[in-house]
């Protein structure tokens, strides 16, 4: 028996697995026998990416800062605008304006595309006990699997460019989408369910009248996360041609030019910090959260006209 097992363990350590062989083969399969179904996938986030980065990029400095200032006065507070308004008129000064705003429409497209897929996949894992079995594990592999590993098959299948950065993007940042999700609606309270079950909700109803309303702190939260985690790939992305911000930190380090690297990561940073606290706001408990300068204002002309 012991031979028998020397031998096993000689065998094994003496035979390597083909898996990476197997995946370069499943790979160029999958581009032969379906290429065109890439093509016309990779055409369809090309365009929706796109628009978006269009529709932000038409519109004027000065507008796309005062509508972040005011969504920062309006969720976080004074000083908070007033941080927003100097951090975006610092990127704007430092001739990194439209870099961000591209940027930002990469990880606009991206969070959006998770989304879609990450929270129906989120409601479905948490009240269905299988699904949740099998979704666990292959988020597991999508968050510990490393981040430049989504580009090398997201290039095959879609070349450089735009698409690939985004779908190798969408990889990464949707598993807080699904587990915070689904989180968030296990953690209800069971009372309010059995409430609304005895007010005749049908599952449905009690879905989206009940558990997304009780969850959305966690949802919120997901969301959040989601975002930051696709501003940190969408960066990584510029190895396959995203563009934004992602170009300039690239060049930096292939031309050691620690003044450009800074710059641009600078840029990066306020970006991130302001689409942080402005999300993170949105989860916040209403009876938890403060009232801002500019409610209270509003709270005001609202008495004086009524």
């Amino acid at each position: 028996m012991s031979d028998q097992l020397t031998q096993l363990v000689l065998w094994w350590g003496s035979h390597k697995l083909p898996l990476g062989h197997w995946v370069d083969s499943g790979v160029n399969y999958m581009l032969d026998k379906h290429g065109n179904i890439f093509d016309s996938f990779g055409f369809l986030i090309h365009s929706f990416s796109g628009a978006i980065e269009s529709g932000l990029v038409s519109l004027p400095v000065w507008l796309m800062i005062s509508i972040f200032v005011a969504l920062g006065l309006w969720r976080v507070g004074l000083r908070f605008a007033l941080f927003t308004l100097l951090s975006l008129l610092l990127i704007d000064n430092t001739h990194f304006w439209d870099q961000t705003v591209i940027t930002l429409g990469l990880t606009f497209s991206s969070t959006l595309i998770s989304l879609a897929f990450g929270i129906p996949l989120g409601i479905w894992a948490a009240r269905n006990r299988t699904v949740s079995t099998i979704v666990r594990p292959a988020l597991d592999l999508m968050q510990t699997m490393p981040a430049f590993v989504y580009l090398i098959p997201a290039a095959m299948f879609f070349g450089l460019g735009r698409v690939p950065g985004i779908l190798a993007t969408v990889v990464f940042a949707m598993p807080p989408a699904v587990r915070l999700t689904a989180l968030g609606i296990r953690q209800v309270n069971n009372e309010i369910v059995e409430a609304g079950l005895a007010f005749g909700c049908k599952p449905g109803q009690l879905l989206l009248k009940v558990q997304i309303p009780n969850a959305m702190p966690s949802i919120m939260a997901g969301i959040n996360q989601t975002i930051m985690m696709a501003l940190s790939m969408v960066i990584i992305a510029s190895m396959v041609g995203a563009g934004g911000l992602g170009n300039d930190v690239l060049a930096s380090i292939q031309r050691l030019d620690i003044g450009l690297g800074v710059e641009s990561g600078l840029a990066v940073v306020l970006l991130a910090i302001i689409l942080d606290r402005i999300t993170e706001s949105f989860g916040i408990d209403p009876q938890q959260s403060r009232v801002t300068p500019f409610a209270r204002l509003m709270n005001k002309l609202k008495g004086v006209t009524g």
